[in-house]
């Protein structure tokens, strides 16, 4: 059984919060308990997500969206999209992202600690990210 919402935000930092406010409360109705290690890596990942779409996207309708999916064996998959055909790039510290530099790290942090990541292309359409965190035997 899939379990999934969707929901479009405006392309605004404040967007960020919204989305892992939606997120925590997706998750919590289909029985992940906030504090559960599932639920605090969706949020850290979801924020990542939300906040590359912001700064990075080229939102051509000044929105990006997300969705979320609760699947029958406890994980989740969620899902951020823009309007930019441009896919993150995973930097290394070789790249010039000092210990004190305060971004370039999100997508070290989302290999981290997802199960499994990507960008699906959607053409003229942009991209989508995904990633996947783990179910009941992470939290």
């Amino acid at each position: 059984m899939l379990r999934r919402r969707v929901f479009r935000l405006p392309g605004h930092p404040a967007s960020v919060h919204l989305a892992r406010l939606r997120v925590r409360d997706h998750m919590s109705a289909w029985g992940h308990g906030v504090g559960s290690g599932a639920v605090d890596d969706a949020l850290l990942l979801v924020s990542e997500l939300a906040t590359n779409a912001v700064r990075h996207g080229l939102v051509l309708d000044r929105e990006f969206e997300v969705a979320v999916t609760v699947l029958a064996d406890g994980s989740c998959l969620i899902e951020v999209s823009d309007g930019s055909p441009a896919g993150p790039e995973l930097r290394g510290a070789a790249v010039g992202v000092g210990w004190d530099a305060e971004h370039g790290r999100g997508l070290q942090l989302v290999d981290v600690l997802a199960q499994a990541w990507g960008v699906w292309q959607r053409g003229r359409y942009g991209k989508t990210v995904w990633v996947l965190v783990g179910g009941a035997e992470s939290g």
